[in-house]
């Protein structure tokens, strides 16, 4: 695999090649519609992938400026760009939440159940009395 550090080279994850000198990624030979930002993030994020890159510091990378308390811009640019990603390539999983900690790229093999449940990823559930479920702030029978 190229070096990610140069952003000459063609970097390959899996089915995903991005070519930073152009600002392009192509999936499974279909190329990506990607903002600025959100392909910034990508690149910012594979340059350290496998290790978790915090919202601190992918705030600095791609906005040039420290986070501010209470700003969502990572969080909403990252599931912009998961939603892409898992749209593009269905049965693999790039970006990965880690909770108080920040976000990993690693490509992983997608679980049956961990598409399309409908249910948001990491919605807590718990029973009810009379059989019904508590999921994500809403009760469902």
């Amino acid at each position: 695999m190229p070096d990610p550090g140069d952003p000459a080279d063609t970097i390959r994850v899996d089915d995903l090649e991005i070519t930073p000198d152009e600002g392009l990624v192509r999936a499974r030979d279909h190329v990506l519609t990607l903002s600025v930002r959100e392909f910034q993030l990508l690149l910012a994020m594979v340059r350290h992938a496998g290790g978790i890159v915090s919202r601190e510091e992918l705030c600095r990378a791609v906005w040039g400026r420290e986070l501010r308390p209470g700003d969502r811009s990572v969080d909403v640019y990252v599931s912009k760009l998961r939603a892409k990603l898992e749209r593009a390539v269905p049965d693999r999983r790039y970006i990965h939440t880690h909770p108080s900690f920040g976000y990993r790229f690693q490509s992983e093999a997608r679980l049956p159940h961990d598409r399309d449940s409908g249910e948001p990823r990491g919605a807590q559930t718990d029973e009810r009395p009379g059989g019904r479920q508590r999921t994500a702030g809403r009760v469902v029978q």
